[in-house]
């Protein structure tokens, strides 16, 4: 019994190796055919081109194992292609694109397709035309005209020598929104007069421009804002006045993009606003004074390289509008109108091709603790009390400790020094010190003495050093207001003042 079991086991086992054996070498026989898949390819000799802005062309090899291929392109009318289909093997597409007259960069995908096989991308990138000064927007010296030397006569030196006491006309032609946006009523003739009649004969109108844009692609000046500008300039040459005109902050679109990367843009748009401001208003005589800008923000040498960039657009656009432009007198500011940096860093001026029609404009609120401050920081405290025979002993930390009479000779006299001696007027465009009013008693008497003492010490220095004082009235009458002038009657408001900056003619 066990014998037999062990055989049939045996028996079993043979078979199944013959089995297998047979099975396995019918598997590999060389007379069955293999078959082995072979994927697709496509391939391009680029997968970007960089073209220049001129019309141009590149081409590109195309090799694929598919049957055929085609091509499709993501742009619209500035490409071209030599063909856009092919079959298997190597194929050359010329690839041609438009001038780029846009002053962005443009892009393109092109697409080549096979069946069976991914997708090939070329990306195509084609430079932007770089825009020069005058392209920019259109020229508005649309019709110059021939020099016109008529009431025309009076160099800078002469105009400074008949200018003794300005006003500014501030928070007005320059407000945000609209001429009565910051709290003043329009300004009128009767404003105009009695500011002639109260002892100033020259006042300067800070202006904006930008906002006032029919067509801002353009930089289009409405010309109901020209009308207007003018109207207020009449007003005052009509008194017998002369006017300091500008673009003013205006949104800081000169004054705080005074840098390399913002040059060519901002004296493209100099440019037009004064071929639009200098035609409109060319035939006023040599009581019209224009002015570059405000306090543009410049604190080193090369954003007053950039300035100047500026300032020489402004001269040459005024000059090229001819009639009285060809001589009107001009006024360039200072890095900041600050008189330190103005001294350090404004060591050459612009060109102008007349002689003798130039001036160079600054500021001064100094000490500013004092002349504007208005809640204590960390770097100062608010000074109510200016000058050394006007310190108050009881409010000692109150008192200016620094930018007194001392300070003041100094830099007034550096203005003479560095421009006045040379025949260059220095318009002092903007000074002035806020009333406290909140204070009260002696104090408050103490502040109110105080402040005309500075003024009348400004005004006196000012001219002592040959420099054109302006005092800035915001129209306000409040509490830390600078104003003068009750707009709303056309009223003498704070006479103190009045008659403190009078006082500092004598």
């Amino acid at each position: 019994m066990k014998k037999s079991n062990n055989k049939l086991i045996f028996s079993t086992l043979v078979f199944f190796l013959l089995f297998g054996f047979l099975a396995c070498s019918k598997d590999t026989s060389p007379d069955e055919e293999v078959v082995v898949v072979i994927p697709k390819t496509l391939t391009a000799s680029l997968t970007n081109i960089d073209f220049e802005k001129e019309a141009s062309s590149f081409d590109v090899s195309i090799n694929t194992t598919a049957d055929s291929w085609t091509l499709n392109s993501s742009a619209t009318g500035w490409i071209t292609f030599s063909k856009t289909s092919g079959l298997k093997g190597s194929s050359t597409v010329k690839i041609s694109v438009a001038e780029n007259t846009e002053t962005t960069k443009r892009t393109a995908t092109i697409t080549i397709s096979a069946n069976s096989v991914t997708p090939f991308k070329i990306t195509i990138i084609q430079k932007e035309t770089e825009v020069a000064i005058g392209d920019l927007y259109p020229n508005y010296n649309t019709n110059p005209i021939a020099a016109d030397a008529t009431n025309m006569s009076s160099t800078s030196t002469e105009i400074a020598s008949k200018i003794n006491l300005g006003w500014n006309l501030g928070n007005t032609l320059e407000a945000s929104g609209s001429e009565t946006a910051w709290g003043n009523p329009k300004a009128t003739k009767a404003l105009i007069d009695a500011v002639k009649l109260n002892g100033f004969n020259a006042v300067r109108i800070p202006c904006s421009w930008n906002q006032y844009l029919s067509n801002s692609a353009k930089a289009e000046i409405k010309t109901e804002w020209l009308n207007r500008v003018k109207e207020v300039v009449k007003y005052c040459t009509d008194n017998d006045m002369y006017v300091i005109l500008n673009i003013h902050w205006d949104g800081g679109w000169l004054e705080n993009n005074i840098t390399e990367a913002k040059k060519d843009e901002v004296n493209a748009k100099q440019k037009a606003f004064w071929e639009q401001i200098a035609t409109h208003l060319r035939d006023f005589d040599e009581h019209l004074l224009f002015a570059s800008a405000n306090e543009p923000a410049v604190d080193d040498v090369a954003g007053m390289i950039v300035l100047n960039s500026y300032h020489q657009t402004f001269i040459d656009a005024v000059r090229a509008t001819g009639g009285k432009n060809a001589y009107r007198t001009l006024v360039v500011q200072g890095p900041t109108t600050d008189i330190e940096k103005t001294t350090n860093l404004m060591t050459t001026l612009p060109t102008d091709i007349v002689e003798n029609r130039m001036m160079v404009e600054v500021h001064y609120y100094t000490p500013w603790q004092f002349a504007g401050l208005t809640e204590d920081a960390s770097w100062g405290k608010m000074a109510y009390f200016w000058g050394k025979d006007y310190h108050s002993i009881i409010d000692t930390e109150r008192n200016a400790t620094l930018g007194e009479e001392t300070a003041l000779d100094t830099y007034f006299a550096s203005m003479k020094t560095k421009f006045v001696d040379k025949g260059i007027p220095v318009v002092l465009g903007e000074f002035g010190a806020i009333r406290r009013t909140t204070l009260t008693g002696d104090a408050l008497a103490l502040h109110l003495n105080s402040r005309a003492f500075y003024l009348k010490y400004v005004v006196k220095q000012a001219k002592a050093n040959g420099l054109l004082p302006f005092y800035w009235d915001e129209g306000s009458i409040t509490n830390h207001g600078f104003g003068i002038f009750k707009r709303a009657d056309n009223t003498v408001f704070d006479q103190k003042v009045l008659d403190a900056l009078i006082e500092g003619l004598n």
